[in-house]
């Protein structure tokens, strides 16, 4: 027999026909990122009916000690009940005590249990001991995500690495529930000091300092399941959230379901299928209007259709969690943030937008992490009149527009973003807006980098902008902005361009390989320089014409194509050098 891990799940198979065969998917996927850890085949068998679990159960139980063998119990208020699955669970305990080993049980906390919940049923049942003796697996929250969302994948990771972990280790350790003068697992279990965790006592928990209060156990949320085929609770989300108290869960099935809906209270709603199985779709409404303190949305199409002035979702309170979403708008903004409210957006694909991808305005807020926002035909994300989002790690691109747009006095962070190939500038900035720039990715735009003008502000750092039609920075009308420890390169036309009288203070960055000027300063420039490398371009380092001026200290202006500087007559008196390396 081949010697690879195994390991075999056990579980009610009538939880499994409940569940439409997601235990049988959960198997599948954990053997699958098993084999992907390992590099190696590791087979979890099912169904103890079947003829291969018979088979391989009977020679792994009997077989020598160096067969590396797993069991996964699944744990719901069927299982302590099932016959068959507490012998399989006796019969393993006997094999883990006869390796001396306390690592191979690796229970799955599947729907809450009061077994384990309530203390004289824990009390009354060994099995049940041994269990809650045991670090779980808990999935009562993750049963109602899709299992290709990206939390669910991550925990499918750590419970593989928690199986490496034992396959390497070195040294068998004695097991914590069982003891080698018992007769079987089960006595051993409720015998064990060892094994039992520590009972909380109300009424010595202020005397004795060892004593540890049990954790709250958790409930299960009332669920309800939207169903098109009309096997559910109800056909319509609308329905389902007018009957929904606050902490439902609904479960929406796939198919189109052709309704705007507006969450007025505090609910979760799921896409329960593969991504792209569940549409909700709204002609002449938003597709979502939340005017809720908090709430989830996941793994759901979103589209607005047209009819008026719409956006997809309007967020104008509260905390939503809008995750794993693809989301479009015939009409305005895919998604509006408004009015204070603070949402998460997480991992959509927002697009297509007949407007902004999001737009976030009137005090709006908000953080959005790891989305990709494309295509939309204005930004893909518009900051204004005082909206303060954070946006981290997303993907904004192919804009028929600018890629970020902050005007009339946004704000924003945008921290470790790609912002790349938009119509405009990859970001841009005017009229009081005054966002700030982090470690972020600025490239192959269809004019600059980053364009600050009619008196806009914003602090850039530590910035990689290159490759971008235009200028890498475009500073005009006024425009101030602060750059400091940025990368500006390989731009088809000037590291940084300051005219028509903008401003700006650079500092400590790198300017190089740009195939016009590092630096160029035109018709009332007058920015700022210090400590910056200025290296490396095709024509010269600095040139300043048409009434442009400056100041320069502490710069490296070696290695360009043409010099150091090109200045016109009438600019001399308003150029300030100091201390610049020039040769």
């Amino acid at each position: 027999m081949s010697r690879h891990p195994v390991a075999f799940m056990s579980y009610v198979r009538l939880d499994d026909r409940h569940e439409n065969g997601r235990l049988t998917q959960f198997r599948e996927r954990l053997s699958g990122e098993l084999r992907m850890q390992t590099g190696e085949p590791f087979e979890i068998f099912q169904d103890r009916n079947d003829v291969a679990w018979g088979q391989q159960w009977q020679q792994r139980i009997d077989e020598s000690l160096d067969a590396v063998t797993f069991l996964i119990p699944v744990i719901t208020p069927a299982f302590f009940k099932s016959q068959p699955c507490r012998q399989e669970l006796e019969r393993f305990l006997k094999r883990e005590r006869d390796l001396g080993r306390a690592d191979l049980i690796l229970p799955v906390y599947y729907v809450e249990c009061s077994t384990l919940r309530e203390k004289a049923k824990l009390e009354r049942d060994a099995l049940a001991k041994v269990i809650a003796a045991r670090q779980r697996v808990d999935w009562r929250e993750l049963r109602f995500e899709p299992l290709t969302s990206p939390n669910v994948s991550r925990r499918f990771a750590e419970i593989a690495r928690q199986i490496v972990a034992a396959l390497e280790r070195d040294r068998p350790k004695p097991s914590l529930s069982v003891t080698a003068e018992s007769d079987t697992a089960v006595e051993a279990s409720s015998e064990s000091n060892a094994a039992q965790p520590r009972q909380f006592d109300e009424k010595t928990s202020e005397t004795d300092p060892t004593s540890v209060r049990p954790p709250v156990p958790k409930s299960e949320p009332p669920t309800l399941v939207v169903d098109a085929f009309h096997r559910g609770d109800y056909v319509m989300l609308t329905d389902a959230l007018k009957a929904a108290v606050p902490g439902t869960r609904i479960l929406v099935r796939p198919g189109l379901y052709r309704e705007g809906v507006t969450i007025d209270k505090p609910v979760e709603i799921l896409g329960d299928g593969e991504p792209g199985d569940v549409t909700i779709e709204a002609f002449g409404k938003s597709t979502i209007l939340f005017q809720a303190n908090m709430g989830r949305i996941a793994n759901l199409t979103l589209r607005q259709s047209g009819g008026g002035k719409w956006y997809c979702v309007d967020i104008t309170q509260g905390r939503l969690d809008l995750e794993d979403c693809d989301i479009t708008s015939q009409s305005l903004a895919c998604v509006s943030i408004r009015n204070g409210a603070d949402p998460r957006l997480r991992r959509n694909r927002i697009h297509d937008g007949k407007q902004s991808g999001v737009y976030v305005h009137e005090n709006g807020q908000g953080t959005l992490e790891d989305n990709d926002i494309f295509t939309n035909a204005y930004a893909g994300v518009e900051i204004k009149t005082g909206g303060n989002p954070t946006l981290r790690n997303n993907r904004i691109h192919d804009g028929k527009q600018g890629g970020v747009y902050v005007y009339e006095n946004g704000q924003g962070t945008l921290e470790d973003n790609d912002i790349f190939a938009n119509a405009l500038s990859g970001v841009e900035i005017k009229t009081g807006g005054n966002p700030t720039l982090r470690d972020n990715r600025i490239h192959d735009g269809k004019q600059n980098g980053v364009m600050v003008y009619e008196n806009g502000q914003g602090t850039l750092e530590d910035n990689d902008i290159f490759a971008n039609a235009f200028s890498g920075v475009e500073i005009n009308t006024g425009g101030n902005p602060t750059l400091r420890n940025n990368r500006i390169h390989d731009g088809k036309q000037s590291g940084v361009h300051i005219h028509k009288d903008g401003q700006g203070t650079l500092e400590d960055n790198d300017i190089f390989a740009n195939a016009y000027r590092g630096i160029s300063i035109a018709t009332g420039g007058n920015p700022t320089l210090h400590n910056n490398r200025i290296t490396k371009n095709e024509e010269q380092a600095v040139w300043v014409s048409k009434g442009g001026g400056g100041v320069f200290e502490d710069n490296d202006l070696r290695g360009n194509g043409r010099g150091a500087w090109k200045i016109d007559p009438d600019c001399v008196s308003k150029v300030k050098r100091e201390r610049n390396i020039e040769s």
